[in-house]
């Protein structure tokens, strides 16, 4: 099997980065080891406001640690941070931006988290989507997965071992009738309860985890959609542009998918802050457009 590392030295990729996507993707082994003795509720809220899991914090420190003495990285964005960390004297001139553990309010029952990474090589982690060099992630459920992109397809490696090896890629994501949709529904919108409708009557199955990156890695295998919606009283959503939307969507789109709020391709909109929050459809490219077309609010 092709290694991560042989799979990078096919690439354009600079040595540099090369190193920091295999540096990042590393992490999973600590992370992992860390949950166990990470169980609890940090007593803390994230930079949105939101309680964080000890694992979050732990997971937030470490990583930024370790890109920190790589001394690799000018720019990190956390979700669990309020402020972007910044190192001057960065040999590179690499922007981080990260959910260092997404969806995890489920450790606790055992259930599929993550770690959501988007790379910028203009040291300005505020920057927009299409602009990422690099995104990726690193799924803790059975196996131990990374997803990876450097705009050249998107490829799936297991860790066996110690070495990621490439089990598919490149990937194209298929129209398939998989969706997962966040909110309650009694908060939907008429739009949005309508879109769901139309999915269901079209043979659409539900699967909805609570993990944003296990339920797309869902779509991204199997097809269809994953929705975070405005919803009656909260127009902005739930869900991150910096670090969730931007390396998700970056992901979707080199398979062939594609990310929208329901009006407009998320990866062109320029973020304002670290913690912006955003409406999130993505998944299959034609249930996107279809999302588009019946104008989703």
């Amino acid at each position: 099997m092709t290694t991560l590392r042989e799979y990078l030295d096919t690439t354009e990729c600079k040595d540099s980065l090369k190193e920091l996507i295999e540096l990042i993707a590393m992490q999973a082994v600590p992370i992992r080891e860390a949950f166990i003795e990470n169980q609890s509720y940090a007593g803390t809220e994230n930079a949105s406001g939101e309680e964080q899991a000890a694992l979050d914090v732990w997971s937030d420190d470490h990583i930024t640690k370790i890109l920190l003495e790589s001394n690799l990285v000018r720019e990190i964005a956390s979700e669990e941070k309020d402020d972007i960390v910044k190192n001057p004297d960065a040999k590179e001139n690499y922007a981080v931006v990260m959910d260092p553990l997404d969806g995890s309010s489920l450790i606790q029952v055992n259930l599929c988290v993550g770690t959501i990474i988007g790379i910028y090589d203009n040291g300005n982690a505020l920057s927009l989507g299409d602009e990422l060099r690099t995104a990726m992630y690193m799924l803790y459920g059975p196996m131990t997965v990374l997803t990876l992109t450097v705009g050249d397809g998107v490829y799936i490696f297991a860790l066996k071992d110690g070495v990621y090896q490439m089990m598919q890629g490149p990937v194209s994501m298929p129209q398939g009738k998989i969706y997962g949709s966040g909110g309650l529904r009694k908060d939907w919108t008429n739009e949005h309860g309508d879109f769901i409708s139309i999915i269901e009557k079209d043979g659409g199955k539900l699967r909805y985890s609570g993990s944003f990156v296990a339920d797309f890695h869902q779509i991204l295998k199997y097809g269809g959609i994953y929705c975070y919606p405005a919803t009656i009283n909260n127009s902005i959503g739930k869900l991150r542009l910096v670090y969730e939307a931007n390396p998700i969507g970056f992901i979707a789109k080199q398979a062939g998918g594609r990310i929208s709020d329901g009006k407009t391709d998320l990866l062109k909109k320029v973020p304002e802050k670290p913690s912006e929050k955003t409406p999130i459809y993505v998944g299959s490219k034609n249930l996107i457009e279809q999302l588009e077309n019946i104008k989703i609010r």
